[in-house]
């Protein structure tokens, strides 16, 4: 299979990584960056890689595309590309929403399917990709709209980096992936800068100075990207405020429980919160994973 890669970050330079493991690198790259080109070329990542699709060679041999830029570039980028793909190119995205997306860019190019592959890091760029990133984890596909065939390739595809796909509506993924990526994106947010709340700087210099493995884990996505997280909450805004409603609700609750001192209240929400945390899918490296884009 002949694939392009736009975008050669964390995402498509893992891609490229993973191709190149294989045998057979991606038959090229495009990046706004020109070291970037240069350097996915040194390592052997692409055999082509510009900052121009009309400087690419090999559309014709180009049987599947993946966009792996940020969501506002998702479909800017398909429009540059749509002048050089062939008939039968089917065109994916990594993206992190899929309904404000997938709409458009069937509207340019039919033959496009969603992908949210989730899999990432707190880094970036390049240097930040490596090989086994998407290993064992879960990807969304969503086929609405596509041809069946080009469903089937984007599937095939991820399967062929070891990924375990999930079929699924963009609003269903949308709504679900607030739940679990963009929500606590938030609330770890929200928790850092709730300590910047307190007053007295020599507390606040003690926390700094306390905080440990547990602190590190819950604040560890609301330090990450803040670009990132901020085309979250433009493109999934729906979803994402009625998971944050939800979220201040029960927080309200809590607190309510903990003033009035009802001790049973607050041990049973515990309890409930311990029960249920295994249903939701544990990773092979939880430190390490993060939702792409």
């Amino acid at each position: 299979m002949g694939i392009g890669i736009v975008g050669l970050g964390l995402i498509g330079g893992s891609i490229a990584y993973d191709l190149a493991a294989q045998g057979t690198p991606a038959l090229w790259g495009l990046s706004r960056n020109p070291q970037t080109c240069s350097r996915a070329q040194e390592l052997g990542l692409v055999a082509e890689a510009a900052t121009d699709p009309k400087a690419i060679a090999p559309w014709a041999e180009t049987d599947l595309v993946i966009i792996a830029t940020p969501l506002d570039r998702i479909v800017p980028s398909l429009e540059r590309l749509v002048p050089f793909l062939s008939p039968n190119t089917v065109v994916t995205d990594v993206g992190s929403v899929k309904a404000p997306i997938v709409p458009a860019a069937q509207g340019l190019w039919i033959h496009f399917v969603g992908s949210h592959p989730m899999a990432g890091t707190h880094e970036s760029g390049l240097g930040a990709a490596r090989p086994g990133l998407f290993a064992q984890a879960p990807c969304v596909v969503t086929g609405e709209g596509a041809p069946l065939e080009a469903v089937e390739r984007v599937v095939a595809f991820w399967h062929s980096l070891a990924m375990e796909t999930l079929i699924c509506s963009p609003q269903a993924h949308d709504q679900a992936v607030a739940w679990i990526s963009h929500l606590p994106v938030f609330a770890s947010a929200g928790l850092l800068l709730a300590c910047l709340g307190e007053s007295d700087r020599e507390i606040q210099r003690l926390a700094q100075r306390l905080a440990s493995s547990g602190f590190r884990d819950t604040s560890r996505v609301g330090g990450g990207n803040p670009e990132l997280g901020c085309l979250m909450a433009a493109y999934n805004r729906a979803p994402l405020l009625r998971s944050l409603d939800t979220y201040l609700a029960v927080l309200q609750n809590v607190r309510e429980a903990i003033a009035l001192g009802q001790e049973s209240e607050i041990l049973a929400a515990l309890h409930v919160a311990q029960q249920q945390r295994p249903a939701y899918r544990t990773l092979a490296s939880p430190g390490d994973r993060l939702p792409s884009h």
